[in-house]
Order: C-alpha cells, then structure tokens, then sequence
C-alpha cells in the first residue's frame, strides 16, 4: 500500500522480520520458502522469542518456550536452515540466559544475528530492586558476545515494564534526560565493547509507549550519541541497520 504512492509520500516496511517456528527442526524450511514467495522483496528474516525464566512473576515470550531451548538440537537444525536461504535471526530472551545465546551464535558464524533489547535485563520478580546488581551481571555476559562479529545490537526497548523501571506507575513519564540517566550505561558499555558499527538505535514502540513518549526516547538517543563522530552517529541511526537488514 505504501509503495503503490495512493497514500502520501511515506514509505514504510523496507524490509520486514516475520517469525517462523524454528522448534519444527530442517522441516522449518519450507516455512520459510513460504515467506519468501510471499514478500520477495522485503521479507529479511526471523524472530522466534526464547524468553524463559522460572519465576512465576515473569512472563515467558510469546511463542511459549521451554526452558534452554537456544541449546535444543532441534531448534538449532531449524536455525540452520536460515544461513543458506540468506535469512538473518532476531534474537530475544532475558539477561540470565545469556550464555544460551552466546553458545548458539559462536555454532552459527555464518548466520547475522541481530540481538534485540539489550538481551532483556529483567527488573521485577526476582530482581525488582536490584538494578545495579543485573547491570554487573548483564554487562559480563553480553561482554563474551565481543568476538562474534556475526551479532549485532539494537540499543533500546528497555524501557518495558520487565524492565523494572516503574515508568508506567508515574503520573507522568520520564524525560529524555531521565531516560539518559537511568539507562545509559546499557548503551555506553555496547558502544565501548561493539563499537557503532554493530549496533543501531530501536524505539520498541509501540510496547514502550507504556513509560515514555516516543519524542523523549528519540531525543534521549540523540543526547546519548552527542559526543559521537558524525560517522558513529550515522551508523546508529541509519547505516548500521540499512546493513544488516539489507535495505
């Protein structure tokens, strides 16, 4: 709709990210080929959630998995299946399965990965009160990810209610400097250790938009990247993404 110019100057949806059910193993397959007929010119790849955790005041992603299934042989032959199709994968799971991840993206160098929200540094249930306590924990393990140059990072959407922030229990949402000041250590530390070139700004809305206006996120990611060269900048806001993602 967008591309056939009846709707305005706007275009959207360069390139889109479905989800397929990696769990059905090398049969994934022909899901995946289905896609592809059916948007040859946009379909990029997959997301298939892994979130997982034990705690009952943690909801597990949307796909309902079970616990470990980034080690699962059978999920791993239905991500094999990506690669050869030139298809890249959309990662999302919680901070404390990290080295799930890791494992998975060190078996697979040919595939690009793209890491979603940070890894998910969870702030509630277990962890509610404990921000400085995750970040040590999250900032190690992400660490590992350094020499597996076939991930990359989307710097944002954690600012969710697993988060553990509290933005939505205000009468009124945080500023873009309250934004800089409770979470720019989760950006600064991925730039340090990836560098810009492997990460890219996200916005996560319209989920985020339960603690903050879209404006004061924007407006916090240009303040985070002020002391950047115009080439960082560039590559967080635009290049790194048209990359990856091909578009």
């Amino acid at each position: 709709m967008s591309a056939s110019g009846q709707y305005g100057p706007t275009r959207v949806a360069s390139g889109i990210v479905s989800h397929a059910d990696l769990s059905l193993g090398r049969e994934v397959k022909t899901v995946l080929e289905a896609h592809m007929a059916a948007s040859p010119n946009r379909f990029r790849g997959i997301r298939h959630a892994t979130g997982w955790h034990e705690s009952d005041a943690i909801r597990n992603s949307h796909s309902n998995p079970p616990a470990g299934l980034m080690l699962d042989a059978t999920f791993r032959e239905g991500f094999s299946q990506l690669s050869p199709l030139g298809l890249s994968f959309d990662a999302w799971f919680y901070h404390q399965q990290m080295a799930e991840f890791v494992d998975l993206a060190r078996a697979f160098p040919e595939t690009t990965i793209i890491l979603d929200h940070f890894g998910g540094p969870l702030g509630i249930g277990p962890y509610a009160g404990q921000q400085r306590e995750v970040f040590a924990a999250w900032r190690d393990s992400i660490s590992a990810l350094a020499d597996c140059p076939n991930v990359h990072f989307k710097l944002g959407g954690i600012n969710m209610k697993v988060n553990g922030f509290l933005w939505h229990q205000r009468a009124l949402p945080p500023s873009s400097d309250e934004l800089v000041d409770a979470t720019g250590a989760y950006y600064e530390h991925c730039l340090e250790i990836f560098g810009a070139q492997r990460c890219m700004f996200e916005s996560n809305f319209p989920v985020d938009k339960d603690s903050c206006s879209y404006q004061a996120l924007w407006n916090a990611f240009k303040k985070l990247s002020r002391s950047l060269s115009a080439n960082d900048r560039a590559a967080l806001f635009h290049d790194t993404a048209t990359r990856v993602y091909r578009l």
